[in-house]
């Protein structure tokens, strides 16, 4: 039986790599960001959706719903980074990344939970290693991961009983060409690939994951 899920974030590099590995593990992807599509990997590009607009989200859901009958999963990996200092930082900057990572995640969670609830699916949100112990300059960044920590433990104690499981995966640094192009001195190999990451959200939101809930799982590669 086809499985659908959707992917926030499509257009970025984790998010390709993901709709890759899931369409080879027979899922039906459909691709979700403000950036305009065709997303690479996806059945369904959803293009221009801003992600922290409910009504937005409420359309796309209304399109996916039309299109494939319902949801079976949702992996949401749209967000944003920026390294700055506390002190010297812009306070904007503490705003836009809640909306970025957090508010993103728990828009689309909020809207696209009801057609989980009626297949039992899952969620996968992307975190980060950061938000257990932020270094100099990530203070806004962590803070949000964070955020997306305490709202995948949230989320997951209201849907246990509901039987849709929530979970989030916490990376380190992803080896992207925009990492490799902002870090050119690092050693790469001890990074975690995309398809590494993918793999993990591959299992999470797998049968083979049925007892896993709540769950923040560290994907740290070698860093």
């Amino acid at each position: 039986m086809s499985r659908t899920v959707a992917v926030t974030g499509a257009a970025g590099a984790l998010g390709r790599k993901t709709a890759e590995v899931l369409g080879q593990a027979g899922w039906t992807v459909v691709g979700i960001d403000l950036a305009e599509g065709p997303f690479e990997g996806a059945a369904l590009a959803l293009g221009g959706v801003d992600l922290t607009d409910e009504a937005a989200m409420t359309a796309a859901a209304g399109r996916i719903e039309s299109q494939f009958g319902g949801l079976d999963g949702l992996v949401n990996i749209a967000g944003g980074f920026r390294w700055e200092p506390i002190l010297d930082g812009d306070l904007a900057t503490w705003d836009r990344l809640y909306a970025m990572n957090v508010k993103t995640t728990l828009v689309a969670s909020r809207v696209l939970t009801p057609l989980l609830l009626k297949s039992a699916g899952a969620i996968v949100n992307v975190g980060a290693a950061a938000a257990t112990k932020a270094a100099m300059g990530m203070g806004a960044y962590a803070a949000s991961k964070a955020g997306v920590a305490r709202l995948t433990e949230a989320l997951a104690e209201e849907l246990k009983d509901a039987g849709v499981r929530v979970n989030a995966v916490l990376p380190s640094i992803i080896d992207t060409p925009v990492n490799r192009q902002d870090m050119p001195d690092a050693e790469f190999s001890r990074w975690v690939t995309p398809e590494a990451l993918a793999n993990v959200v591959a299992f999470l939101l797998s049968p083979q994951a049925s007892a896993v809930t709540g769950a923040l799982i560290p994907v740290t590669g070698r860093v």
